[in-house]
């Protein structure tokens, strides 16, 4: 699954790169860290984590006299922060939203969590590229455990990445006041599907990375044909990203910086698994080795 990734660009470059006609990511919001946010939310955060806020493209018809085509309020392109980790409208507590950071591509329109969401309430998550967790076939760590070997994906063409994700608006019934920014907490989620031929030796599942011709179909709130936001949901065109193996900086989510993407020297690994040849490299370990030994998924 998806749990860590790169948003690397500032506000003012995602408005630009995504057409945003608001950006509202100054606006109040409530988050559910007990501490101040590291970077601070909306700037460059190399090690995004769940319960984080992050910056997310919506659309959203408003509440004012603007006329579209049809005589109703035209949808508008929004940049908000909104914390990562769903939180369903009926749930009790929003520490599900720890649970649910991801959702399947396959069952998303039927699964009670994801599918009102998925008829209305899709997004987009900016970001630079995401990180895997390969677990070595051949080598272990201290507690004889195969080692981890952190991963970073991004696109080969240096072009921006945008997740398809979801969102939702938990109301908090505590605060009577529903003006209150505090009363309304703002959650998305991130869609997975099967990894692409290459990343599947890292492992099995990747983000649903959407292309820039499907960006408005994908954010319009008055699409909810099924068949369409089905075929959305199962876009695939392998061949577009590319993988490096990192430091093992990144596993703490207290690391932060350019530095966390920047590919890791040889001596670093230790029988690491190459995605693209399947020959694994590193220590005592570097030697060819066939598909029936590298390939396939390595669930993290």
């Amino acid at each position: 699954m998806c749990g860590r990734y790169a948003a690397t660009a500032n506000p003012d470059e995602l408005v630009e790169e995504f057409e945003v006609e608001q950006d509202r990511t100054a606006d109040p919001a409530r988050s559910i860290l007990k501490n101040p946010q590291s970077p601070p939310a909306g700037t460059p955060d190399y090690n995004l984590a769940p319960s984080k806020q992050a910056p997310v493209v919506l659309s959203r018809t408003p509440r004012d006299t603007e006329e579209g085509y049809a005589g109703e309020p035209a949808p508008v392109r929004q940049l908000r922060l909104l914390t990562w980790g769903l939180v369903p409208s009926w749930a009790k507590d929003v520490k599900i939203g720890m649970r649910m950071i991801n959702a399947r591509a396959e069952s998303v329109l039927e699964k009670g969590s994801f599918a009102r969401a998925a008829a209305s309430r899709r997004c987009l998550v900016p970001a630079r590229g995401w990180y895997e967790w390969q677990k070595s076939p051949v080598s272990k760590d201290a507690k004889g455990n195969p080692r981890k070997q952190p991963f970073f994906m991004h696109r080969a063409d240096g072009d921006i990445v945008a997740f398809a994700g979801l969102y939702e608006f938990w109301r908090d019934r505590e605060i009577a006041d529903q003006d209150d920014p505090e009363a309304w907490l703002t959650t998305f989620t991130i869609i997975t599907t099967d990894a692409e031929p290459g990343l599947d030796r890292i492992h099995d599942r990747q983000p649903l990375v959407l292309e820039r011709d499907d960006w408005t179909t994908w954010l319009d709130p008055t699409m909810s044909d099924p068949a369409e936001v089905g075929r959305l949901l199962a876009f695939s065109s392998p061949g577009r990203f590319e993988a490096h193996p990192v430091g093992t900086a990144v596993s703490s989510n207290r690391s932060n910086g350019p530095q966390l993407v920047e590919p890791a020297g040889i001596d670093e690994l230790d029988g690491v698994v190459d995605p693209m040849t399947g020959e694994i490299i590193g220590g005592a370990h570097d030697v060819a080795t066939g598909p029936e030994t590298a390939g396939g998924p390595n669930p993290a």
